[in-house]
């Protein structure tokens, strides 16, 4: 089969197409697997009743289950949802936004692609510009979402050793270039894979540097605030009209609703608007019919704040306390956990690269990802760091989260003992 240049690039092996690959094959097979690499949230009881009762209530209702189910959305996305959506940020923060400043998208990934495409690759007059990551490790599902090469770059983070097993990564001002190539900044807030949350410092610096070179600042705030909030330090919302905030719902326990929410100024959302006509012809009803109410009278917050994000914690706690006693006397780093769902550990002068152990660690039945999948735009292939780390999630029941945990301490320091 013959492939054109893009049939080639999108069906050639990817990390987030081995990660979804991975967690598919380990819904679908009998052998009992730990899945630690995938994001998919928890299944927290408290939450998932929520929803079950909003579904009944649209099953129940003729007129809002055809919505749901028969009903084309506008390719902006559903309108009364937009509008709720609005009335709730500017009475929260103040943002002075209308309708005309919020689109939704079939999930963010679809998001990104659409964005990152929209303002790097070819441009018109011969220039070929590209998205810069501050700091990376950033999000897998990012490096392959380009329509052309080096699409990409990023700097090198300032690294924090915050005391003996805790370290954490810094926008490194001082060595970031942000030139006439750069078409936009992208970060994550809460940074998947690491849990880093930037600073309300290295926010401002970045959206005054965007400003400077007439560029746009994106954040994805897929684990942050205002919801889910799966933040756990001091993080203030942050929004202008040089800024595209993209939000999810899928964060917040409706993953396969798939349902992005993109914050940008008019001009942006307008395209936004026009290539979801283009790409799917309507956004998904799902999501934003199910947290339609929740939207409206502001509880989609209250069970962020008060259900979801105390759940994580918990949860974040016991996973650290496990690897602190499985790795006792080990030289291991774990990146302060601020947010998201995710544990980045380093193993500093590990003798096998990260992808060896996530292959032992997959023939042990525990699936991690590789770290080394998370620098895109990094092109130093002696910064030995890059191999050296591994994202896990604890978003599983604590005894399968402790059970792997162990597993990936016991090949780690087989892996050291061996040299």
């Amino acid at each position: 089969m013959k492939l054109s240049n893009f049939g080639e690039k999108f069906t050639d092996q990817t990390g987030i197409q081995s990660l979804m690959s991975d967690l598919g094959n380990a819904l679908a097979s009998d052998q009992p697997l730990i899945m630690m690499g995938g994001g998919n949230p928890a299944h927290i009881p408290e939450v998932e009743e929520t929803f079950k009762a909003r579904l009944r209530r649209i099953v129940d209702n003729h007129s809002e289950f055809v919505r749901f189910i028969g009903t084309y959305d506008p390719p902006q996305g559903e309108k009364e949802f937009i509008d709720a959506l609005v009335k709730l940020l500017n009475s929260q923060f103040g943002w002075g936004l209308t309708t005309r400043n919020i689109a939704l998208t079939n999930g963010s990934q679809s998001a990104f692609f659409m964005l990152f495409n929209m303002f790097a690759g070819q441009y018109q007059d011969g220039s070929q510009k590209q998205i810069l990551f501050p700091l990376a490790p950033e999000y897998i599902g990012y490096a392959d979402a380009g329509l052309s090469e080096h699409f990409f770059t990023a700097n090198r983070p300032s690294i924090e050793l915050i005391d003996q097993h805790t370290f954490k990564y810094h926008v490194d001002f001082t060595n970031l270039q942000v030139t006439d190539n750069t078409g936009a900044i992208c970060v994550s807030r809460p940074t998947n894979p690491t849990g880093n949350v930037l600073t309300d410092q290295e926010i401002e610096h970045l959206d005054k540097l965007a400003k400077q070179h007439d560029i746009p600042l994106f954040i994805d705030g897929a684990y942050g605030t205002p919801f889910p909030n799966l933040i756990f330090t001091e993080a203030t919302p942050y929004w202008n009209d040089n800024i595209i905030l993209c939000l999810s719902l899928s964060k917040l326990g409706l993953p396969a609703c798939r349902t992005g929410i993109v914050i940008a100024n008019e001009a942006v959302i307008e395209s936004v608007t026009k290539i979801n006509a283009i790409l799917s012809l309507a956004t998904n009803s799902a999501g934003s019919l199910l947290t339609l109410d929740m939207v409206k009278d502001s509880s989609i917050l209250t069970m962020s704040n008060e259900i979801i994000k105390p759940f994580y914690q918990t949860k974040v706690e016991k996973a650290v306390n496990t690897i602190h006693q499985a790795l006792d006397g080990y030289d291991y780093y774990i990146h302060k956990p601020e947010g998201a769902m995710f544990l980045w550990l380093w193993f500093k002068g590990l003798p096998i690269t990260s992808l060896e152990l996530y292959e032992r660690l997959k023939n042990k039945g525990v699936i991690v990802v590789s770290g080394h999948y998370f620098f895109p735009g990094i092109n130093d292939n002696d910064w030995r760091h890059q191999q050296e780390c591994i994202r896990i999630t604890y978003s599983q029941d604590d005894e399968k989260v402790a059970k792997g945990l162990n597993i990936i301490a016991e090949e780690v320091k087989k892996a050291y003992q061996e040299g």
